[in-house]
């Protein structure tokens, strides 16, 4: 494996690759951009990619190229923001393509901190020009949540947090639905398409009595279901729509007990669909929710604020969105950043407004 002798002259292409990457969602796989270039350095086509299950980005960008019309790939150099894959998953691997494909040159940026490494010195025993870590910092910290998630042993994790302007989920009677609108809704159930687990409380499965499921516009079931998740050690009751009726009644499972993180290697360990549970949708209430911000275990955050204001009620019942996390002092208080990947950071659905987030330094 060699290195260019001047990397930067690699960095406008690997941060073009980086912009793409961020098209993608987060999720089961890191974020992941690519270009492809000739021998003078123009690009020929660019990919990114979509979720897990779709094309990898390398796969993306070559088959782009081909519909632009390249069929000789001698000469060129294929930009990836993270080392190709050398193993068959739900997609086959990008190494194979790569070299069947006769691309001449690889240059990434962040090496693949999976079991799955290793695929740029298979590219180069296989004779590609290989030039590794342009743009590293960039690239790594680009899917720093996701490495964290692999380093840990659990599923990247998103949260969802559908809250009044004052961050109140439920009003002092406890009434709920809907305090944001049908925009906001919409968006959420299209994340539930794409996770493999969705996850509340025992409280929220018994007094929200949710049926968890994934959703069209027009109210139909689709396709691509999550395995639907209770923690806590209460078992629900037998009326609660998760346990009743076609299809609500299959594919959802209790975790029994109070530790987020034992709950998300529980899960990592589980199959949905024939894979493992790789992404879990946290959607409450209170105490989950909690637990999951007081662990550092949130990786990305959905926050729809409805123009609404509930206040605390007159005996104070009305809930707010957290309970205690642990922080005593502003210091100590986790910092989060607006996320621009996955449509971007701030988007206006209706009349509510939705923040998309991560902690500091995931960017």
């Amino acid at each position: 494996m060699g290195t260019a002798p001047h990397q930067q002259a690699h960095a406008p292409l690997m941060r073009h690759a980086l912009d793409a990457a961020l098209q993608g969602p987060r999720g089961a796989n890191p974020l992941v951009g690519a270009v492809l270039t000739d021998q003078n350095g123009a690009v020929l086509a660019v990919g990114h990619h979509r979720g897990a299950g779709s094309l990898h980005a390398e796969r993306d960008c070559i088959a782009r190229a081909q519909q632009h019309g390249v069929a000789d790939f001698a000469g060129t150099t294929l930009y990836s923001t993270l080392e190709p894959c050398r193993t068959q998953g739900r997609t086959p691997a990008c190494c194979d393509l790569i070299g069947e494909a006769g691309i001449s040159r690889l240059v990434y940026g962040a090496q693949d901190p999976t079991a799955n490494t290793g695929g740029a010195a298979m590219l180069a025993q296989a004779g590609v020009d290989v030039v590794p870590g342009v743009l590293s910092e960039q690239a790594e910290a680009l899917n720093h949540r996701w490495n964290q998630a692999q380093a840990q042993g659990r599923p990247f994790v998103t949260v969802h947090l559908a809250q009044s302007l004052d961050a109140r989920i439920a009003a002092a009677d406890g009434t709920s639905q809907w305090i944001t609108g049908p925009e906001s809704r919409a968006h959420t159930h299209t994340i539930r398409q794409r996770i493999d687990a969705i996850l509340v409380g025992t409280n929220t499965a018994e007094v929200d009595n949710p049926r968890l499921t994934a959703r069209t516009p027009e109210g139909e079931l689709t396709e691509s279901q999550p395995l639907r998740c209770v923690m806590g050690h209460r078992a629900l009751p037998a009326e609660a729509k998760l346990a009743q009726g076609r299809p609500e009644g299959e594919g959802w499972m209790q975790l029994r007990t109070r530790d987020p993180l034992e709950a998300l290697r529980t899960l990592a360990s589980t199959e949905h669909g024939g894979y493992p549970v790789r992404h879990v949708l946290v959607e409450g209430g209170q105490s989950v929710l909690s637990a999951f911000f007081a662990a550092d275990l949130v990786d990305e955050i959905f926050a729809y604020i409805a123009p609404t204001l509930i206040g605390a009620g007159q005996d104070g019942a009305a809930r707010n969105t957290l309970g205690s996390i642990g922080v005593e002092t502003l210091a100590h208080a986790p910092r989060y950043a607006l996320d621009p990947a996955d449509g971007g950071p701030v988007t206006l659905m209706g009349e509510d407004v939705c923040l998309h987030l991560a902690p500091k330094g995931a960017q």
